[in-house]
């Protein structure tokens, strides 16, 4: 019925040979697999770098005669024709742990909708880890081959560039994606022609322009308002992620439900459940109720059946991240939709009107909560959490029985860990087990990484460190070129940094919970930890504070004016523009990830996932993930004892105790030539206990085997898992 639009005019001038490398350009299989990132590199590996690592652009801008070499080299072309045969097979690839484990359910699919999904930098629809994590789903279902469809927003301006001013305001630079040199296609109807499609009851009418990413074996649907067919203020819509502007927020919550739910149905895609990711996509169910109350239903009936096949996952125990509406906004764009329904206002609106608060507004938890049967969050301690939030919805319930469950969140281990530390894992895991990487979620096959050398895993690490190092300093090197710098801030960014020197890593979002300075709560004593003559102390810092949020922009000024400071050596830097491929150097690079929010506001944290894997130790407050991942070997821990009031000085506190007294002691302990075996032991737990547990493969396993079967027999489809066949 539909067909993706590639113009393929744009690459008349890749040789024949070579072809192939436009149709692997297109899908992000290559982004999580390094021999295919390769591929593009060798053609010509400046090209590869000025294209910001994004196939596309580099296949569209670079010039011929440098594929025509790569065409005419027999040692690229070898390289070449395996790595397409391996992608080719892939996507071919008919048997997968799902048909397998679950051979005999018939063909089934999940639709999976959110409004952010962090893929590749070159597609910046992604504010932080609940995009990741998304990306991260999506990559891993591909993997496993879980039948899965995914809905989201073509933001042309993604979330925001941000610049630090010589003062360290943060400016929110916008920048305009360039389609036609992304990772996406248009979608097309019969007469070739790209679908736009209008979103159903919503007067004016809005419509959305429909493209595709392929995730590997993963469809994402993206909706695009901004095009001729809109009136100027819906064009916007889909400008920016996460919009200020609390009306334009509801209509893009809307568009993403709504609109989403119509694009599935159009396109023929036929699913039996649906996973929503937090409450901003869940009017994608009450157009799902819509549907079958049109089909003869009742309403109730109709939201029986869509409730037991929807699972809702909540992110956050932060008021902030729940989206409230003024009820006279929904009025305003629903009221066509309550008849549609055959209910009336007052029924609509108790959907989302939250327990003990009837003049509070429409909440999208809350909707979201009462349109599925299965709940859950994100970690154990966030599932504690969230029950007794959200208890209200369930007054008849114990705290302990409400129907929210936790699947602790994971990382694609294939994005997140370092090549060349794959390659390691490759000569030491797959010596005894050559398909490690299908089985990665196995604790067994990681005991093997105490067979690697305690030398060559700190070296490696040193040159992953240098490599961030570098990475930083090239970034401001082309700043300066530019004439775009001033010396301030070169300085504050890291140009001083010491590979030799013990060095932190901080970064994610700059909300006030996450509690960036704390580590600045006593100068005078972290002025003696950073610059102790013979254990010296660095910290790189990194993050967005939200355009709105002017605390959270005042912490990053603050924490901005530090690294200015002489009294720190140059110790301290802050990495403009955080994003995924600077969030790869640092998870890679830096020695020691800090993690400190105010506790229960983490749900979990996936940064320092990423970090563990890759062989770099948490200091972690005692909330979210780190609760389930610390050993007491592979990391250290601080904050667990319960702190009435402000619990600002006690955790500081035990911060500087734990660097002074036992972390920097260890990184320094050394041998003659420079291996610290203590520290490199911490690094061998971190990876052994936390890749197996923390990766996404368990993740999405977990997803599958705890709600696949509920979800798919409430649509009457049989389903029989492990054990059930």
């Amino acid at each position: 019925m539909t067909a993706d639009a590639m113009d393929r005019s744009r690459f008349n001038h890749v040789p024949t040979r070579i072809e192939g490398l436009v149709d692997l350009a297109f899908n992000l299989w290559w982004s999580w697999h390094p021999a295919a990132r390769i591929l593009f590199k060798q053609v010509n590996a400046h090209a590869w770098k000025e294209s910001g690592h994004n196939p596309v652009r580099m296949l569209r801008e670079i010039p011929e005669e440098y594929l025509v070499r790569a065409a005419q080299n027999m040692e690229y072309l070898r390289r070449y024709d395996i790595i397409m045969k391996r992608y080719q097979e892939y996507m071919a690839r008919k048997n997968s742990w799902f048909t397998e484990e679950y051979s005999s359910c018939r063909p089934v699919t999940i639709a999976y909708f959110s409004a952010e999904y962090g893929l590749h930098h070159s597609l910046p629809f992604y504010a932080g880890g609940l995009g990741f994590l998304a990306g991260d789903h999506l990559k891993e279902c591909s993997d496993l081959g879980v039948p899965l469809v995914a809905v989201g927003f073509m933001y042309s301006s993604g979330y925001l560039h941000q610049h630090i001013g010589p003062d360290g305001s943060q400016m929110n630079i916008e920048e305009r994606l360039d389609r036609d040199a992304a990772p996406i296609t248009r979608v097309l109807d019969p007469s070739g022609t790209q679908i736009i499609l209008p979103v159903p009851y919503i007067d004016p009418t809005i419509n959305v322009a429909v493209w595709k990413v392929q995730v590997g074996r993963i469809p994402l649907y993206l909706l695009d308002t901004d095009i001729p067919e809109n009136n100027p203020e819906h064009r916007s819509i889909s400008h920016r992620l996460y919009s200020g502007d609390r009306e334009q927020r509801l209509l893009q919550e809307i568009v993403l439900g709504v609109g989403g739910r119509k694009v599935l149905s159009y396109l023929g895609v036929h699913y039996s459940g649906v996973h929503i990711n937090e409450g901003h996509p869940a009017f994608a169910l009450i157009e799902r109720v819509r549907e079958r109350v049109g089909e003869g239903l009742s309403f109730e009936d109709a939201l029986g059946q869509v409730r037991g096949t929807t699972i809702f996952t909540t992110h956050t125990p932060v008021p902030a991240g729940t989206d409230i509406f003024p009820t006279e906004m929904i009025d305003r764009y629903f009221s066509t939709y309550y008849r549609c329904l055959g209910i009336d206002r007052e029924r609509f609106l108790a959907l989302g009107t939250a327990p003990g608060d009837p003049g509070g507004g429409f909440n999208m938890t809350v909707f979201a909560m009462r349109m599925s049967a299965h709940h859950n969050a994100v970690s154990q301690r966030h599932g504690e959490v969230a029950r007794a939030m959200w208890q209200g919805i369930w007054p008849e319930l114990p705290e302990e029985r409400v129907p929210i469950d936790a699947i602790t969140n994971g990382v694609h281990l294939s994005t997140w860990l370092n090549p060349r530390m794959e390659q390691l894992f490759d000569r030491y895991i797959g010596a005894v087990c050559p398909y490690w990487q299908m089985e990665y979620d196995n604790p067994a096959l990681w005991e093997l990484v105490d067979e690697i050398p305690d030398e060559e895993l700190w070296y490696l690490h040193i040159w992953l460190k240098t490599k961030l190092f570098n990475r930083m300093r090239e970034r401001k090197r082309v700043r300066w070129a530019a004439r775009s710098d001033v010396p301030e801030n070169i300085v504050a960014e890291g140009v001083l940094l010491n590979p030799s020197v013990f060095t932190i890593g901080f970064a994610r979002r700059f909300s006030t919970y996450k509690r960036a300075d704390l580590i600045f709560h006593d100068l005078e004593r972290l002025k003696r930890i950073v610059n102790n003559r013979w254990r010296p102390v660095q910290i790189v810092f990194a993050g967005k504070a939200h355009p709105a949020d002017v605390e959270g922009q005042q912490i990053l000024q603050k924490i901005y004016r530090f690294t200015q400071s002489p009294d720190f050596g140059g110790k301290i830097a802050f990495v403009e523009d955080y994003g995924e491929q600077m969030a790869q150097y640092l998870v890679h690079g830096v020695d020691l990830w800090l993690n400190n929010p105010l506790p229960p506001m983490e749900a979990c944290g996936t940064s320092g996932m990423k970090a563990a894997i890759n062989g770099v130790p948490n200091l972690s407050i005692l909330d979210g993930w780190w609760i389930e991942g610390y050993n007491g070997r592979n990391g250290w821990a601080f904050g667990g004892e319960y702190h009435g009031g402000d619990r600002t000085a006690a955790d500081a506190d035990a911060i500087y105790e734990l660097l002074e007294k036992e972390i920097v002691p260890l990184y320094y302990e050394t041998d003659m030539h420079g291996v610290p075996h203590g520290w490199v032991k911490t690094m061998k737990e971190s990876i052994k206990s936390n890749a197996p547990r923390f990766c996404a493969k368990r993740m999405v396993k977990e997803y599958v085997a705890r709600y696949y079967p509920k979800v798919l027999s409430c649509a009457g489809t049989p389903f029989s898992g492990p054990g059930e066949k």
